[in-house]
């Protein structure tokens, strides 16, 4: 596979309505149109640090959505989910096996549409011991139908000195193109930190939301400083800011950093730290990937704006 270009591209808006699910999306690409400007644009990359490809904004997480059946009935919503990521011009497809039936999904959609060149597949390793981490990996690369991964994670630090030596040494194999550590929770940011010191790499995964601010103070400036891509999880605050704010009025500098929606607003917000290399919302509905997807176009906050936007959610 290569360092290949990752992500769609830009889209016409027919084409973008076909993709993502028809009429059903209209209002919600509607609003998404509006928050890209000029119809055409291609979602904001980042580079990653490690090699400087080119890596989109706005990914998919998978947790809890993607755990479904093999039904064509269970998996069709999904399959409208990938299809609206790509439409947008996103790659970042992010699973676990702790996650359930979501690695086998993930595989036998992309594997269906034939749209393995078009993600950026990342899973973890979520287990102890070398060889119970290497039978788990290899699980994994079965479940997702690829010989090869783009990224490969210690899922919560899990006997992160024992798997990330096995990681090194596939990455050398060329088995993943890239090796990363992560966790959810404020709680384990000292863990992380030590290992972002000590330890070559590539990806940091880690919470941040405006209401979960925690790692501006030291994870995201040891990232720049060190050269370390991040994902950002739970950047709706596990959901519960989401859902305080969805019913709202949107304030009236929305329109200054094109956000549509709250979604929108609290993805942007993430997307304005330099530091931040993509978001990876978890959802299982196409509007709602179409929607969180249209937070990943220009403009984005300055830190003069992330401050006033910060000030009014906690006000």
């Amino acid at each position: 596979m290569g360092c290949r270009p990752i992500g769609g591209g830009s889209i016409s808006r027919a084409g973008f309505l076909r993709l993502a699910g028809g009429a059903a999306l209209a209002p919600t690409l509607t609003s998404i149109g509006s928050s890209q400007g000029a119809m055409g644009a291609v979602m904001e990359t980042r580079a990653i640090p490690a090699t400087g490809e080119a890596l989109p904004v706005i990914g998919c997480g998978t947790w809890r959505n993607f755990d479904v059946g093999a039904s064509a009935a269970d998996r069709a919503p999904l399959r409208g989910v990938l299809e609206a990521l790509f439409a947008a011009g996103g790659a970042v497809i992010d699973s676990s096996p702790m996650y359930g039936a979501a690695e086998a999904a993930v595989g036998d959609l992309l594997a269906a549409m034939q749209a393995r060149d078009k993600a950026f597949v990342a899973t973890k390793v979520w287990t102890s011991g070398r060889e119970s981490g290497i039978a788990q990996m290899e699980r994994s690369m079965a479940l997702l139908r690829t010989d090869r991964l783009d990224l490969m994670q210690v899922h919560n630090l899990v006997d992160w000195q024992t798997q990330l030596a096995t990681l090194s040494g596939w990455k050398t194999e060329g088995r993943i193109r890239y090796l990363g550590i992560t966790h959810y929770t404020p709680g384990a940011f000292d863990a992380l930190e030590a290992v972002m010191r000590a330890e070559p790499v590539d990806f940091v995964q880690l919470n941040y939301a405006m209401d979960d601010r925690a790692a501006e103070t030291r994870l995201l400036p040891l990232a720049a400083e060190r050269g370390i891509a991040i994902l950002v999880n739970r950047p709706f605050g596990g959901g519960g800011l989401l859902r305080r704010l969805k019913d709202r009025p949107l304030p009236g500098w929305a329109g200054e950093i094109g956000a549509a929606s709250w979604a929108q607003i609290l993805l942007k917000f993430i997307l304005g730290h330099p530091a931040v290399t993509c978001a990876i919302p978890g959802t299982g509905r196409p509007a709602h990937m179409a929607d969180n997807a249209g937070a990943g176009f220009a403009p984005f906050p300055d830190a003069a704006m992330r401050a006033r936007m910060a000030a009014a959610i906690e006000g």
